[in-house]
């Protein structure tokens, strides 16, 4: 399969030294999703979590939501180079009677890295395939004090981060903090597609007692997962966008944007959100 990283040769130019070294570089390869054979979607990935990408996206488009709806996942054989297989394809094969929303079955599309499946979403299209609804069932209650150390916590587990400068990431956290999963991917959309399908593999959704957090910007389409994987609380570092405002509110996801230490703005959902008072010793 692909590397996760790769080594180039570069020109390193610091205060005016100039000198060749070697670097690290994020892969980046593109994926073809089948479903039951047939063209689905193809985004430009990291290599890694191959099958729990397609799963997530599966996910995310309302296909699937139980492990036992999946017959089996493979890659297909016909992407080769030289001979040996790219693995740059990948086929789900539904269990006899799983449904394919038609919005599913009407697509062919191409993805990007930076923007998910652009232009295909819409609020309809959420509330027509949403598997579950975001409720307060079991409520979730979330610190803003714990908000405020999440960042440092994902940043510390991005280990391929760290070595290329080059990854966004995502995380699931429990309601008290602790840290259940983390992907990587140069792709903000892929990576919450690997946590979310990697969940689902795990038959653990609804992720209803959940907080995600990504390293950039809250997009629809990450509002999109979030809600459906039944995640009540999505928080980024970054900036939401306006329709990602208008879904979450629609919705009743929790929506925190600009997570800086104990800076951030909550966008909709902030009966979740509790704030630390002065009483409290803040």
């Amino acid at each position: 399969m692909g590397r996760v990283t790769e080594r180039r040769r570069v020109l390193r130019i610091r205060d005016g030294e100039a000198g060749h070294r070697a670097d690290t570089l994020v892969a980046e390869e593109p994926l073809e999703i089948r479903l039951n054979g047939k063209a689905l979607a193809i985004t430009m990935r990291t290599p890694g979590d191959d099958f729990a990408l397609a799963v997530g996206f599966l996910a995310s488009e309302g296909v699937i939501g139980r492990a036992d709806q999946i017959a089996n996942i493979v890659y297909c054989a016909g992407a080769t180079v030289d001979g040996a297989n790219t693995y740059n394809i990948v086929d789900v094969r539904l269990a006899e009677g799983v449904t394919v929303p038609d919005i599913t079955l009407e697509r062919n599309v191409y993805t990007t890295s930076s923007c998910g499946l652009c232009g295909k979403a819409s609020l309809d299209a959420v509330r027509t395939n949403a598997l579950w609804k975001i409720d307060d069932t079991p409520p979730v209650r979330i610190g803003t004090d714990l908000l405020a150390v999440l960042p440092d916590r994902l940043r510390a587990a991005q280990q391929v981060f760290e070595r290329t400068g080059g990854l966004h990431a995502a995380a699931l956290f429990t309601a008290d903090g602790e840290m259940v999963d983390v992907r990587e991917d140069v792709g903000r959309h892929n990576a919450v597609d690997k946590l979310v399908g990697r969940a689902l593999q795990q038959d653990l959704l609804p992720l209803s007692e959940s907080i995600l957090l990504v390293s950039g910007r809250a997009s629809f389409e990450l509002a999109q997962k979030a809600v459906m994987a039944g995640i009540p609380v999505l928080a980024a570092v970054s900036a939401p966008s306006s329709l990602a405002v208008d879904l979450a509110a629609e919705s009743g996801l929790t929506l925190v944007g600009f997570l800086r230490g104990s800076s951030m703005n909550v966008y909709a959902g902030e009966h979740r959100i509790v704030l630390r008072t002065a009483a409290d010793g803040g």
